[in-house]
């Protein structure tokens, strides 16, 4: 993928005047120095969307996390909205290993912007894990396509039960 923003054509959808104009969003390859912010979203998004969820480590520790571990091992993209990473979604080769969107961004296209510029780029069959109980979040991948195929009792850090998808490449 590319290192430079690319826009993204957005729907005609209301403007939020607290997260600037999605006509302005921008994909792009994140850099080492987003680490702080993508772990600051993964726990505003995790905090909102599933207060129930076990917070199992530090800021400092999710920080480490994604600079050591996330960055290196997958291919990061973030939505910049004016100055302010909105989103990101981590992959590797057939899987979808992380995709948040910030709070104030949420349901405006940005998760649906971030995973279908990663389909048109890298086709076939995709998994991911989602938390069970993350119904807003099944519902998203079920438009996009992904049937869920296997259910855990909480074998991850959390403890928490969760829910294998997978999409099939030939879909569009």
């Amino acid at each position: 993928m590319a290192d430079h923003p690319e826009p993204f054509p957005r729907p005609n959808a209301p403007p939020d005047p607290s997260s600037g104009s999605l006509d302005q969003l921008v994909l792009r390859q994140a850099r080492e120095a987003d680490a702080a912010a993508i772990a600051r979203l993964i726990r505003q998004a995790k905090a909102e969307a599933m207060p129930w969820l076990k917070v199992v480590h530090t800021l400092d520790e999710d920080v480490v996390w994604v600079a050591e571990v996330l960055m290196p091992r997958s291919e990061v993209r973030v939505a910049q909205l004016d100055d302010r990473i909105v989103g990101f979604i981590a992959t590797r080769p057939g899987w979808v290993e992380q995709l948040y969107v910030a709070p104030t961004a949420q349901g405006r296209g940005v998760g649906s912007a971030l995973l279908l510029e990663h389909l048109r780029t890298a086709p076939g069959s995709l998994q991911l894990w989602t938390f069970q109980r993350n119904s807003r979040a099944r519902a998203f991948y079920e438009r996009h396509g992904f049937s869920p195929v296997r259910e855990t009792d909480g074998d991850n850090e959390e403890a928490e039960p969760d829910v294998l998808y997978r999409r099939d490449g030939r879909r569009r």
